[in-house]
């Protein structure tokens, strides 16, 4: 009976390790599969502002060592302190793979990925039936920044804790990559910039004598910087401005009209006029050269029409300009026609140009 019973443990022995020796053999011959999770690489979230509590736009970009296959998920998650806007859907995220923008709706279906706001502070990404190949750059744009399918509206709003240590943004997933990235927060990230541009006007009149000589109702005389005049129209002086005035600068006039005791030269006035040799004139006009927008008010403005409606005590504008301007120069021409009745003597009068800048 002994010797029964041990040749019974021999033979289970000898079952067993047969037995054993067949599972090793299975096992080596069909391995069994282990997946193995890959740490994501070049990680970065670009934002708009890294102001604490502030909404910005996230710019996230990884290479998926492993790739993500049909079905596969890729899920971002922010720090709790954050908030995603609770309006936020599919049309205001981007996603390329490789620079190649993907399409994307609130499901999964087809080539199309599915993207959904799943709580505050996570967002999912279902990849429908495209290969996203190993290696591949995954770029993530979420909020306005968002323009492939439309212009995104809504965006995330940054933690309300400084640091990046409490500010770490996660990337899991079934695709089976994980990574993190640390957001350093700052409670303002803006820097005030301050500089003057001091003022700046320059004004000058190239003479301040001029003349018509003797006058004589029969022919027109025009003033110029020789005492005897000119015979011709010419300019006599002119006139230079220039200014860094936000809104220009002006240019006015004062002064009568030609005078001698109470006898005067009758002024042309508010309506410009051509010369009229035996009827009492006495008027200017201007042309411009150089400079930005600088204008000939009336009645100086009409070329070799002549007017004048200064007086002693008032002034008129003689020329202006809308803004900043390098120099703009003014030639004036000066009339004086006389009756034949008109008094003799020595007539004259003193015009007074003003330039004022407007800073």
């Amino acid at each position: 009976m002994e010797i029964k019973y041990l040749k019974y443990i021999r033979d289970c022995a000898v079952s067993l390790s047969v037995i054993f020796t067949v599972l090793c053999l299975n096992f080596f011959q069909f391995p069994i599969p282990i997946a193995y999770a890959a740490a994501l690489t070049s990680l970065s979230d670009t934002l708009s502002t890294v102001k604490v509590s502030t909404a910005a736009n996230n710019d996230i970009s990884f290479v998926t060592p492993t790739g993500v296959t049909s079905g596969q998920t890729i899920i971002v998650t922010f720090p709790a302190t954050w908030a995603i806007n609770a309006s936020l859907t599919f049309t205001d995220v981007d996603v390329l793979d490789d620079g190649a923008n993907v399409t994307l709706a609130g499901a999964p279906s087809g080539a199309t990925w599915g993207v959904v706001r799943t709580s505050a502070t996570i967002l999912t990404l279902t990849n429908g039936t495209t290969a996203v190949g190993a290696g591949s750059v995954i770029r993530i744009k979420i909020g306005t920044n968002a323009t492939n399918q439309s212009t995104g509206v809504f965006q995330v709003t940054n933690g309300s804790v400084t640091g990046a240590a409490s500010n770490a943004l996660a990337i899991t997933g079934s695709f089976g990559d994980t990574g993190s990235i640390s957001i350093p927060l700052v409670s303002d990230d803006t820097v005030a910039v301050t500089a003057t541009v001091p003022q700046a006007i320059t004004f000058s009149v190239s003479t301040s004598t001029i003349a018509f000589g003797t006058l004589d109702s029969a022919a027109a005389r025009y003033a110029s910087s020789s005492a005897s005049g000119s015979a011709t129209d010419v300019a006599a002086h002119t006139l230079a401005v220039s200014t860094n005035g936000e809104t220009g600068y002006a240019i006015t006039v004062k002064g009568a009209t030609l005078t001698f005791g109470s006898s005067t030269i009758s002024a042309v006035g508010v309506s410009p006029g051509a010369s009229s040799a035996g009827t009492e004139q006495f008027g200017i006009y201007a042309t411009k050269s150089g400079g930005v927008n600088g204008t000939i008010a009336a009645p100086y403005a009409t070329a070799s029409s002549f007017g004048y409606d200064a007086t002693s005590a008032t002034s008129t504008t003689f020329a202006s300009g809308t803004s900043a301007t390098a120099t703009e120069t003014y030639s004036l021409h000066y009339l004086a026609n006389i009756a034949a009745i008109t008094e003799a003597g020595a007539y004259s009068t003193t015009l007074t140009y003003v330039a004022t800048a407007n800073f």
